[in-house]
């Protein structure tokens, strides 16, 4: 082991200066990153969700700085319409548009994923962004718990959709927003969807979030040979409007310690515009280096061949007729 992963291992050993901004700065000066605005996006397509607020908006300012066509998706056109002014009068770039979508609707994400092949003839990049953590339980007009809908079923619909033009427009990349909260949770498939006996907003997000990683790297297995890298990416403790809302406890204690959202964008960013993500793929990364999927043995343990096929058909079950 080389001398800066000995210090990227100490520092990632402990959470707090992992996660927090400390293992950010850390980490950024240990690498030598390069800045995001050297990378030049023109001629490159990208669509991104959830893109109004917080790390989405970080990500898609920084992403049309770099000259990319940028499709954002929110729930509401006004809002979207909104943030599509603010990047385009703060950046200069023009080519960037918006789409009105919920991702937790399957009829929408049919209808965003139908636009996005009628106005663009190649896709380069597809982040999977959208997501909250919500106290409350839904279901959604599908029958899908909310959570489970939106940051699960709706990507895999939308990939699935949209894995053609990716694979015609190589090297493509699609990228997930995932969470250290996945780290505490156990691969669950017969129980993804909790009931509202049982509901807790933080353990349902935390399932979904580990669906998301184990299912990011059976993309790549699956589909790699196309030319299309999946990488999913945990951006620490950052300082949002999602986080004070659902963790308002946590926002103040940790406060001072939080990253900004343009940190907790920028390894997504950098996923979506460097040349060194090419060379591996279903990976799961933090601050520009590949981590495990696991932190307990316990977690591991749930992580089988066998769940993940189930994992898979139940999804592909929910998706229904593509």
């Amino acid at each position: 082991m080389n001398p800066r992963s000995v210090i990227d291992a100490v520092i990632e050993t402990p959470i707090v200066t992992s996660f927090t901004r400390l293992g950010y700065e850390a980490r950024k000066r240990l690498d030598r990153w390069s800045p995001l605005d050297s990378y030049d996006l023109s001629g490159r397509v990208m669509v991104l969700t959830g893109a109004t607020s917080g790390i989405g908006h970080a990500a898609a300012r920084q992403i049309a700085t770099c000259e990319a066509t940028l499709v954002i998706v929110g729930r509401d056109a006004a809002r979207n319409q909104r943030a599509v002014d603010e990047l385009i009068q703060a950046t200069g770039n023009d080519r960037v548009t918006h789409v009105a979508a919920d991702m937790g609707d399957l009829g929408a994400v049919r209808d965003l994923a139908r636009h996005v092949l009628a106005e663009h003839d190649r896709l380069d990049v597809l982040i999977h962004n959208a997501g909250a953590l919500t106290a409350q339980r839904h279901v959604t007009s599908d029958g899908i718990e909310a959570t489970v809908a939106s940051q699960v079923v709706g990507p895999f619909l939308l990939t699935t959709l949209l894995l053609d033009r990716l694979a015609a427009s190589t090297p493509a990349r699609v990228i997930t927003m995932s969470s250290g909260g996945m780290y505490a949770s156990a691969l669950e498939v017969a129980h993804l969807e909790m009931s509202a006996a049982e509901y807790n907003g933080t353990a349902q997000y935390a399932r979904a979030k580990r669906a998301q990683v184990t299912l990011n790297e059976m993309w790549a297995e699956r589909f790699g040979d196309r030319g299309i890298h999946f990488h999913a990416v945990h951006p620490g403790w950052a300082d949002t409007p999602g986080v004070d809302a659902s963790l308002p406890t946590f926002s103040r204690l940790m406060g001072p310690l939080l990253r900004t959202p343009a940190q907790g964008a920028d390894t997504m960013v950098w996923l979506a515009a460097a040349d060194e993500p090419l060379q591996s793929n279903g990976r799961f990364w933090l601050d520009r280096r590949q981590r495990s999927i696991h932190k307990l043995p316990t977690t591991k343990r749930t992580d089988t061949p066998a769940r993940r096929q189930q994992l898979w058909d139940r999804v592909t079950e929910l998706i229904g007729g593509v």
